[in-house]
This record gives C-alpha cells, sequence and structure tokens, in this order.
C-alpha cells in the first residue's frame, strides 16, 4: 500500500471512521496530516501502535494540545491501551511538567472515560510506602544512573539538598516505582516528554544513558522521536536525534 492508503487504514484503526476535523474547513491540511503522521510516521520503526500513542499522549501532554490530547485517549483505548496505562503515562508528566499541566490532561481523558463509560477511579499503582519512597526511590534512581546519584546527594549545598531528596523520593520513589507500566517504558516516556519541552538538552542526554540502562537500544529511541516529531516540530526532533548521537556515536 502506498502512504495515502497506509494513512487511511490507520485512520480508521485509531480513530474510527471519523474524517477528521479540517476535513471541510481545510481539506489540504487534513490530507498532509493523514498521510504524514498516519501514512509514514506510524509505520517507521517497529514500535507498536499502543506505544505510539501512549508517546503521543505525554508530548500532547508536554504541549498542552488538549483537544487534540483527548483524541488520542479515543485512539489509544481502540489500539489496547487500558484505562490505567493511558493514566500512568499522563502520571509520568508530573515531576518534568509539574502539577497543573498534567492535571489538565488527566482531565481530558477522565471526560473521555465518563463520555465511554470507563469508571473514572482505577486500580492504585502505588507500591511504596511514606518509610520505603526515599529508600526505594534512591534505589530505583541509582540502577539507572548509577552510582553517580550518591555523589549528588553529597555534593549538593546545604541549602539545596532538599532537591535532591525531592528527586529520588518524588520523581523515582513516587513515580518510577508505581506499577503498570514496566521501566523501559517510563524511562522511553520520560525521553520524548523531555525531547517536547526543548531547552533540556542535558536531561535529554543523560535519559538517553537512562534508556540504554533499561534496555532500549538506540533504534528505539529514534522511532520514539520520530514518533514525536509531528507533534513537536523538526527543531525539538534534530535536538533529540543530536544528543542521542552525541551519547551513542552512529558508529558504535
Amino acid at each position: 500500500m502506498n502512504r495515502v492508503e497506509l494513512g487511511d487504514k490507520k485512520c480508521e484503526e485509531l480513530f474510527g471512521k471519523h474524517t477528521g476535523p479540517l476535513g471541510e474547513t481545510d481539506p489540504d491540511m487534513q490530507e498532509m496530516l493523514n498521510r504524514f503522521i498516519f501514512g509514514e510516521v506510524f509505520y517507521q520503526g517497529n514500535l507498536s501502535d499502543k506505544l505510539r500513542e501512549l508517546i503521543t499522549l505525554v508530548v500532547l501532554t508536554t504541549n498542552q494540545t488538549l483537544e487534540q490530547l483527548k483524541a488520542h485517549v479515543f485512539a489509544a483505548l481502540n489500539v489496547g491501551a487500558s484505562p490505567v496505562e493511558i493514566k500512568e503515562a499522563i502520571y509520568q508528566c508530573v515531576p518534568y511538567l509539574g502539577f497543573p499541566k498534567t492535571l489538565n490532561a488527566i482531565q481530558q481523558a477522565n471526560e473521555v472515560f465518563k463520555m465511554l463509560g470507563i469508571s473514572l477511579s482505577v486500580e492504585s499503582q502505588k507500591t511504596v510506602t511514606e518509610e520505603s519512597r526515599f529508600d526505594e526511590g534512591l534505589n530505583m534512581q541509582k540502577s539507572i544512573f548509577g552510582e553517580v546519584i550518591d555523589q549528588m546527594h553529597q555534593t549538593a549545598p546545604e541549602n539545596q539538598k532538599h532537591i535532591q531528596n525531592y528527586l529520588s523520593a518524588f520523581c523515582f520513589g513516587d513515580i518510577y516505582t508505581r506499577g503498570c507500566l514496566d521501566l523501559k517504558v517510563r524511562e522511553l516516556l520520560t525521553l520524548c516528554i523531555l525531547s517536547a519541552l526543548g531547552g533540556c538538552e542535558s536531561q535529554v542526554k543523560s535519559h538517553v544513558f537512562g534508556n540504554l540502562k533499561v534496555g532500549n537500544d538506540k533504534n528505539t529511541l529514534i522511532e520514539a522521536v520520530t514518533q514525536c516529531l509531528p507533534y513537536m516540530g523538526f527543531p525539538r526532533t534534530l535536538n533529540a536525534l543530536s544528543c542521542i548521537n552525541e551519547v551513542i556515536p552512529e558508529n558504535k
């Protein structure tokens, strides 16, 4: 099939018979969108459609493009993502975007769930306690980034140590230890969130290393960033690819 046929096929799988919001007012734009995103990008590489949609959800959350996010909650459900997986992907955004933007996205997901008769209260994926969250988070952080984490805690100025503690206990204790999504998926989603944010090249490089550590190879990272491209544009995509290539040179 050519990209026109592939795009039509993928759109129907994701969204049903819906022709798209611009079909009547801006048909050329709708055609470009369908053929590029769904006829080309969605077929680049070997990521599953479910993972592609989870990536799309976190990038749309990062960009706060909430109407499109709502459409992709439908799409994610249509390709097999569970309500818990959808919410966990959005929860993964909290340490990088803050609570307000993440809550905006959760509200959109809840509206879709309510429309479809899906319970808004999903099973808790929490695995840590108040007493264990720091230690388990620190262990998770070190399993990804190594002993440099101890150095970061030791060398932080006294008036800034609380930030390192928050990073270990909240980002990695409260979020990364949660169930449903495995560590490879969470780390890949984090790379996509940071790439979409822009201006986070140092953190993108760190999480390229982190992705390698948890088992995501270079091709997987390139495929994930490619999936982000239609939603975050070429400049941030090229910046992310530059970070990937710097950490993992092409000749290795």
